[in-house]
């Protein structure tokens, strides 16, 4: 069921994945929701809500993720990094959070996994060294506070994606004059009732 629910989804989000990957997807699921008992890593206890709210959501974003190195800011349970980095091996994929217990689950999830392409920081951000062409958020703070902390981070003409639920008017009114909104982004979910947007900005020079 699993599987055909995931492969359903992904062809509703028009996303095309190997049959490695597909399983690699699903073994995330189980092994994020076999943790959660013990480490609080999700509100989710559904294994099929789990495809719909962690997976393909995460993976909704997939069309507009760019080539450069992407860093993923509080990850938590590694949404969305870990179903980014299964769908695109190519892609350098850093996380980081602040919880030792969230990122000793990455850490575990990146072995069992084989993903090459991840590497786990359990740090602030703030406190992070280093440049990165995509910064992505999903749920982690109010827009403004995700620009402001991970600034010194952003390569030179590079983008945040910031994933929100209901379109965040009031923040984007709220970001410094040199901030540009480049594309907000309606996401359709499969299985998801309810708002997604993601919001695509730029620093100006």
């Amino acid at each position: 069921m699993s599987q055909h629910s995931l492969s359903t989804g992904l062809a509703e989000l028009g996303i095309v994945l190997s049959e490695e990957a597909r399983h690699k997807l699903l073994a995330f699921r189980d092994l994020l929701l076999k943790w959660n008992k013990t480490y609080n890593l999700t509100a989710l206890r559904d294994p099929a809500q789990a495809i719909s709210h962690h997976l393909l959501d995460s993976l909704a974003i997939l069309p507009h993720v760019g080539a450069g190195n992407l860093l993923d800011v509080g990850s938590g349970g590694g949404l969305p990094g870990i179903p980014l980095a299964i769908a695109r091996p190519e892609l350098a994929v850093s996380m980081v959070d602040t919880v030792q217990k969230k990122t000793t689950f990455l850490q575990q999830a990146v072995i069992e996994l084989a993903l090459r392409n991840v590497t786990v920081h359990h740090a602030r951000v703030e406190e992070m060294q280093g440049q990165y062409a995509q910064i992505s958020s999903r749920a982690f703070a109010e827009t403004g506070l995700f620009i402001s902390l991970t600034r010194h981070l952003l390569a030179p003409n590079g983008r945040w994606l910031a994933m929100k639920g209901v379109q965040p008017d009031a923040e984007l009114k709220a970001l410094p004059a040199d901030i540009t909104v480049d594309a907000i982004i309606p996401l359709s979910v499969p299985g998801l009732d309810a708002e997604r947007h993601l919001i695509i900005l730029k620093a100006g020079s």
